[in-house]
């Protein structure tokens, strides 16, 4: 079993700093994932996803939430350590960081590719504060393919 299906199939709740489209916070929710998006600077732009009657319906819920097993991230690197301090606050096991990069640099919802460089000190970040890390796959289609099992 790889790192990402261990830290997926281990996440109850996961809260979502961003994303490269509503695939991953509606994918999320479809596998059965309590998932909370941070949706923007503001202290309170804090909103539940949550599938009912077979759609998924977001709502606000102006506060952050009180923990968290994941942290999925679409935010530079440079904005990791802010990430990293709000994944150990809610207790998180993992951060999950995805770039939104093809190989050849160009910008795609599904791209987790990141120059070795960047990809390093992402790593060092995370680990160094005691938590797992992930930059692919893609973490929709992990839930997909988890889904499938």
């Amino acid at each position: 079993m790889s790192e990402a299906e261990q830290i997926l199939r281990g996440a109850g709740t996961i809260l979502v700093v961003d994303w490269p489209s509503r695939d991953v916070p509606d994918t999320l929710a479809r596998a059965g994932h309590t998932v909370l998006v941070k949706g923007g600077p503001e202290p309170d732009n804090y909103w539940s996803y949550e599938v009912k009657d077979g759609e998924v319906v977001s709502r606000r819920t102006g506060q952050a939430p009180a923990a968290a097993d994941l942290v999925y991230s679409h935010r530079p690197v440079v904005e990791l350590p802010g990430i990293v301090a709000m994944a150990q606050r809610l207790g998180a096991g993992a951060v999950w960081l995805q770039s939104g990069l093809a190989s050849d640099g160009t910008k795609t919802p599904h791209g987790c590719w990141m120059d070795q460089a960047a990809s390093q000190e992402a790593r060092a970040i995370v680990e160094s504060a005691g938590l797992r890390y992930v930059e692919s796959p893609y973490i929709a289609d992990e839930a997909r393919r988890l889904g499938e099992q």
